[in-house]
């Protein structure tokens, strides 16, 4: 008898501490945390729209893509053109979250109309080469090498970064160029080209490394003078502004500057 007391004690007892185990795991108590779903440690999700100079093409695509597989259930979209057009389209009320110009004079339109929120960051600076046609056919090693007769020149234009720059180069140089085309971005110069167009343009280092396989590029030391500062900005009526706080973090980071150093872009 006395033994079948103890055993409905202890099967008692067993049951109770079952029960116990149960009322834990339904107030969470000693559990596991739960999974937080797909960017829930940022909260960065939905587009994120990037405003960004035509020079910021290839490398900015590349750290979109990171930026989206850092931050599941983000997405970012850009609009690559020259800083001028980007600018203007911000201040006419084109909806944009971040604005990445080629020069600081774009970045101040924007500034000046009200249109950014809080102060820019000048990420990176660039520096101008002159692009030519592969093999160098026209022996092209100089500013003044382009004023050659039946040499053909693409420039961007003046209120383009990338020929505001060009400007201050050869009035260093001393040189006087009529171009052929004056192009709205450094890309649409530098297709000029690589389509056979004209012979040479003014591009900056980066865009001709980007084609380094169409073009050859050429330095020239008055470049040193012209050398263009990128500043970028969370614009003040981004639709997405955590998601633009994010990104521009992200271009500001280790893992943003090694992309952009890579294409060739040098240290603020």
């Amino acid at each position: 008898m006395r033994r079948a007391v103890l055993a409905g004690l202890v099967a008692i007892t067993a049951g109770l501490a079952g029960l116990t185990g149960c009322g834990a795991g339904k107030t969470g108590t000693g559990s596991a945390p739960a999974t937080p779903s797909p960017g829930a440690a940022t909260g960065v999700t939905g587009t994120v729209n990037v405003f960004a100079a035509a020079s910021l093409t290839e490398s900015f695509t590349k750290i979109g893509q990171a930026f989206e597989a850092a931050n599941p259930g983000s997405k970012v979209t850009f609009n690559y053109a020259g800083s001028s057009a980007l600018a203007t389209q911000i201040n006419q009320g084109a909806p944009a979250d971040v604005f990445a110009s080629a020069a600081p004079a774009n970045m101040k339109a924007v500034t000046d109309a009200g249109n950014a929120a809080g102060e820019p960051a000048t990420f990176v600076k660039n520096q101008l080469v002159i692009a030519v046609q592969s093999g160098n056919p026209k022996g092209i090693k100089s500013l003044a090498d382009l004023t050659k007769p039946g040499t053909k020149v693409a420039l961007c234009a003046e209120q383009v970064p990338c020929g505001a720059a060009a400007k201050t180069a050869l009035a260093a140089a001393n040189v006087k160029l009529t171009p052929v085309t004056l192009e709205q971005d450094v890309k649409a110069a530098l297709s000029k080209v690589t389509l056979g167009e004209v012979d040479a343009a003014l591009v900056y280092r980066t865009d001709a490394r980007a084609a380094a396989r169409d073009v050859d590029d050429v330095e020239f030391p008055e470049s040193a003078v012209a050398i263009n500062s990128y500043p970028i900005v969370v614009l003040k009526h981004a639709p997405n502004a955590a998601g633009a706080k994010a990104f521009v973090a992200y271009v500001l980071s280790d893992k943003g500057k090694a992309v952009l150093s890579d294409a060739g872009f040098q240290a603020p």
